[in-house]
Order: structure tokens, then sequence, then C-alpha cells
């Protein structure tokens, strides 16, 4: 993906986020529009990382993932290098994280920062699996979201919820 296509997406993204609802409670009547903005947000974001075609679909996925869990309740709240930070710390749990270990990330630029715990690994259908819990502190109040990703056979991971 260009530059240019990605300052397009997250431009629109940002503008879009002004009608996501409330940030401090993430409810509203246009909450899901929120979980549609951290998503697509998410994907853009997430797209930049990996090698190769399938490495950057990948990345799109698991990027979309993060944004939707962040965007539904806080993602209005954090700014694009959150976000990318998060999803940093959120790919280092699931490939390299101990179980019940924090992988920790911090922006000093806006203050926010977050853990990243995985849970153990386990089978699915003959991919490897594990949950992980999201927790985001945005003036030092916790916000935390849980998920689970599978590997795919190509080394990437996939959210499935």
């Amino acid at each position: 993906m260009s530059k240019l296509k990605f300052v397009a997406i997250a431009a629109a993204g940002l503008s879009l986020a002004a009608c996501a609802g409330n940030p401090d409670t993430g409810t509203g009547p246009k909450e899901n529009t929120g979980t549609l903005v951290g998503a697509l947000g998410g994907a853009a974001i997430g797209s930049q990382f990996g090698g190769g075609t399938s490495g950057h679909i990948a990345g799109a996925l698991i990027g979309a993932g993060v944004g939707a869990l962040i965007g539904n309740r806080i993602g209005a709240a954090l700014d694009d290098e959150d976000k990318k930070r998060a999803y940093v710390a959120e790919m280092e749990a699931l490939e390299r994280g101990q179980s019940g270990a924090p992988v920790t990330w911090r922006n000093p630029d806006s203050g926010r920062y977050g853990t990243v715990v995985p849970g153990p690994a386990y089978a699915n259908n003959g991919r490897n699996c594990r949950a992980y819990t999201e927790t985001i502190y945005i003036d030092g109040r916790p916000q935390t979201a849980r998920g689970t990703a599978c590997r795919n056979p190509d080394g990437s991971w996939t959210p499935i919820s």
C-alpha cells in the first residue's frame, strides 16, 4: 500500500471517528461506527507490517481485529502511534510472549500505555491459537478487551474473536 493511500485511509478514518459516539463510555447511537472505523484504521496500519502479499494481508486482518476491539470502546481516544504500538505489542505477545506475562507498550508523546497478556497456546482445527487480554490506559483509567488469534500456515496470525 502506498503512503498516499495509507494517509487517505487514515484521514477518512479520523474524520469518521468523530461520529463514533461517546469516547468515555463507548456508548451512543453510532457505537458500531466506532467498531468499523477502528477495524478499517487497524487494517490500514496492520497492512504495513509483514513481508510479501500474504504478510501484508495477514497484518491487515490482525490490525482490523485489534482496531475493532479498541475502536468500539476507546479507539477514538488513541492516536495512530498509540494504535501502532499496541499492535506491535500484541504481535510480540502472540509470537514470543510467555503465558500470563504482560508485554507492555508506551507512547511517551501521548502518555498512553498498555499491556497485552497472552494465554497458553492450544490447538484448534490443527492451528496454533492463543487467547489474550489487552489493557490500554487512557488518563490512568484501564480499558480492557479480550481476543483470540490463530496462526496461519504462513506464520501470520488471524483473529478469530
